[in-house]
């Protein structure tokens, strides 16, 4: 009897133990069951080794739909290998717009050449803007890693007010960042809306480009000019803090991609759901009129898919239609 008492509790928490297991392995009331089309898997192949700090591995981690599934964790150094970084800030009002990057504004794309900083005044109306020597043509822009750590954060003091800031690669060389991507993605009934925002719920990462290089949230333009500062991106859409490293806030055809064969837009990486990221427009240069709210949409070659925003939106896309690792 002494035997039979103990037994007893260890069954039923053997038999707790299973039904707690089937539960976990069954899909939340948030996933998609209904959705029978193409399942297209993450190909972890696709990424450029040289961009990556250690080999992609396949870990299992729990989705924000609630169930466990197997994921790449890409761990990566954030440095392109497929194109240059910068230059970003302009020396000299006298300098073209080989000697600087660009800015994104009122879904425009500007480059930031000497005359764009000199008319910084005229393009925000507003005379508070003074960022060069008015002698020597001089551009105010930071200089060390110092400036780059206490300019480039929501709360820049008075003291870097009408600064160019350019945080350059040596200064976050050593700093790497971990993506989890579900190997295969689980559509969602309901997107889930991107973090930093009222009522978001999920990540503010979008992406990841085949280069490892973070597609990210939108660079908060308005913090930035509210400190009478500018963060050029360069021609890659990207520029560094010492918190995220190098990372993209506009796609501008400069990093790696993969081109389809039926004409469709090219490929140019993935969301942090694992569904595809496309370019904007197709190779004949048309735009996808069919797109859902996340930016999104289905073909049986592709099954779901995103295509980024516009370079100038400041924007990759809207939403995420599939499950994210936690």
């Amino acid at each position: 009897m002494k035997n039979r008492r103990i037994c007893l509790p260890v069954s039923i928490a053997i038999l707790f133990g299973l039904i707690a297991s089937c539960k976990s392995s069954d899909p939340s009331p948030g996933t998609d069951t209904s959705f029978t089309g193409t399942v297209v898997k993450v190909d972890a192949t696709k990424f450029l080794s040289g961009g990556l700090a250690e080999p992609i591995s396949t870990v299992s981690r729990t989705l924000s739909n609630g169930i466990t599934a197997d994921c790449y964790k890409i761990v990566t150094k954030s440095t392109p290998t497929d194109h240059a970084q910068g230059p970003w800030c302009p020396t000299n009002i006298s300098d073209d717009s080989s000697k600087g990057g660009i800015w994104l504004e009122g879904g425009n794309v500007y480059d930031v050449d000497g005359a764009f900083i000199k008319n910084l005044a005229t393009f925000y109306n507003n005379t508070t803007w003074q960022m060069y020597n008015a002698s020597t043509g001089a551009i105010t822009k930071t200089l060390t890693q110092a400036d780059c750590q206490a300019a480039a954060n929501p709360n820049v003091g008075v003291a870097f007010k009408n600064y160019c800031v350019e945080c350059l690669p040596s200064y976050v060389s050593t700093l790497t960042k971990t993506i989890y991507i579900p190997v295969t993605p689980v559509k969602l009934t309901a997107a889930v809306s991107f973090g930093a925002g009222p009522g978001s719920s999920g990540p503010s990462t979008r992406g990841i480009a085949f280069n490892g290089v973070v597609f990210d949230a939108p660079a908060p333009a308005n913090v930035i000019l509210a400190a009478y500062t500018l963060a050029p991106f360069d021609d890659a859409g990207g520029h560094i803090n010492m918190g995220a490293g190098y990372h993209y806030h506009a796609a501008t055809g400069k990093s790696t991609k993969v081109v389809q064969t039926d004409g469709h837009a090219a490929m140019i990486g993935y969301a942090l759901d694992g569904f595809g990221m496309y370019e904007r427009l197709s190779a004949a240069g048309t735009e996808y009129t069919d797109l859902d709210s996340s930016r999104g949409h289905y073909d049986d070659i592709r099954g779901y898919h995103y295509h980024v925003d516009k370079a100038g939106s400041n924007n990759f896309i809207n939403g995420l239609a599939g499950a994210y690792a936690n």
